[in-house]
């Protein structure tokens, strides 16, 4: 099959889920035979070539531009131009493709592929990590903004396609929105994870990704620090780097910790992996989470979670209480504190129980699992993945 894929960045240039999502669908298709042509920003160096599987077909659709403003919030012009980039290359070359597969946001490339659909007749396949609440587009864009956002969210929610979300909060919201036709919530995006089994942990909590307001790293300090109080030797390691960095080091300093809390920046996976594999808890104080891929690896090493209850967190359908977690209520560093202590107490048997949860979900949160259904959902099938309620038990189909 010939195939366009649509994302304005591309691993390891830029760094985040989606771009290791559309890299390893790449890197799967080429390897399956089909002819894939990615469809991105410049993102690197005149002269230079992207860093991807040579028998992908690079296109730029747009010239390289900032994609954040220093407070790390997406900057409305290059969506535009990409959008623009994209209906350019459709209409000219949209005939040579039997897919069109794009990432939702950043909406107007989206909006471009549908527009240009009617001509060349392709499949349009969507993916939809997150869907952002009325009252998330009024936060992060304000009063008027928001409103357009939302409206433009809406409308490519009406677009005939074929959509695939990554939890079922997003697919509801989803529909909800208007969505209709075929959808399936795919429950894989965990690369390559082993199963650990549970070795004794290390008082150290780990904090993995990127620095930014929706992350919360500060309330992660915070939350350490009062745990300290009751779990001896606590000490914490919070990488990563973004926008938050100098509020990070300021949570750092206000609260006391300068000798137990570390933010080294980003770190070597291997560094990670060891860390998180002796740590207490993997903490994730997010309030907004598509999917929440650092609780499915630190369950591979046997690790539980820390996650914060919020009605923008998706990584709740990841944890079961008391089972490879716990789940903090509210976001006050006292509870999510409390969270921590409730690891410290439960001591070996949650290790335990967390390695036999990822050895028993291992098969449909892999990766594979998940490419292997959208390239069933390119041959027509209409099978749509078995997904986990928020429990970690087996839920209905999407």
């Amino acid at each position: 099959m010939r195939i366009c894929l649509v994302y304005d960045c591309l691993y390891p240039h830029t760094v985040g889920g989606a771009e290791r999502w559309y890299r390893e669908l790449a890197q799967r298709l080429v390897a399956d035979g089909h002819e894939v042509t990615y469809l991105t920003m410049r993102q690197w160096e005149r002269g230079e070539r992207a860093s991807i599987d040579p028998r992908v077909r690079v296109v730029c659709a747009a010239p390289r531009m900032a994609l954040y403003t220093s407070e790390g919030r997406r900057r409305i012009l290059p969506p535009l131009v990409f959008g623009l980039g994209v209906l350019w290359h459709l209409l000219r070359a949209g005939r040579r493709y039997e897919v069109v597969h794009t990432c939702s946001f950043p909406y107007f490339p989206l909006l471009a592929a549908a527009a240009v659909r009617p001509l060349w007749r392709y499949e349009l396949v969507v993916d939809w990590f997150e869907v952002w609440s009325r009252s998330y587009w009024r936060d992060y864009l304000g009063g008027l903004q928001g409103l357009i956002g939302a409206a433009v969210q809406r409308l490519c929610a009406r677009v005939p396609q074929r959509a695939f979300c990554f939890s079922k909060l997003h697919l509801r919201r989803l529909e909800e929105e208007g969505l209709s036709g075929h959808r399936a919530v795919l429950r894989g995006l965990s690369a390559g994870a082993q199963a650990h089994s549970a070795i004794a942990a290390e008082p150290l909590v780990v904090f993995a990704g990127r620095l930014i307001p929706e992350k919360r790293a500060p309330l992660g300090v915070a939350a350490v620090a009062l745990a300290a109080a009751q779990v001896p030797g606590l000490r914490a390691v919070f990488y990563g780097d973004g926008p938050e960095r100098e509020a990070l080091r300021q949570a750092i300093v206000e609260h006391g910790v300068s000798d137990t809390v570390q933010a080294p920046g980003f770190a070597e996976a291997e560094l990670l992996e060891r860390d998180m594999s002796r740590a207490l808890c993997v903490l994730l104080p997010s309030r907004r989470e598509g999917y929440g891929l650092v609780v499915v690896e630190a369950s591979a090493h046997a690790t539980p979670a820390v996650v914060v209850a919020g009605e923008d967190n998706a990584a709740v359908e990841l944890v079961q209480e008391g089972v490879n977690g716990v789940l903090a209520g509210d976001d006050t560093p006292a509870t999510v504190a409390e969270a921590i202590v409730r690891v410290h107490q439960l001591g070996m048997g949650l290790r335990e129980s967390t390695a036999r949860w990822f050895s028993e979900h291992a098969e449909e949160l892999s990766l594979e699992s998940s490419l292997e259904a959208v390239l069933q959902s390119y041959r027509g099938g209409g099978a749509q993945p078995q997904g986990m309620g928020a429990a970690g038990k087996p839920s209905a189909r999407a």
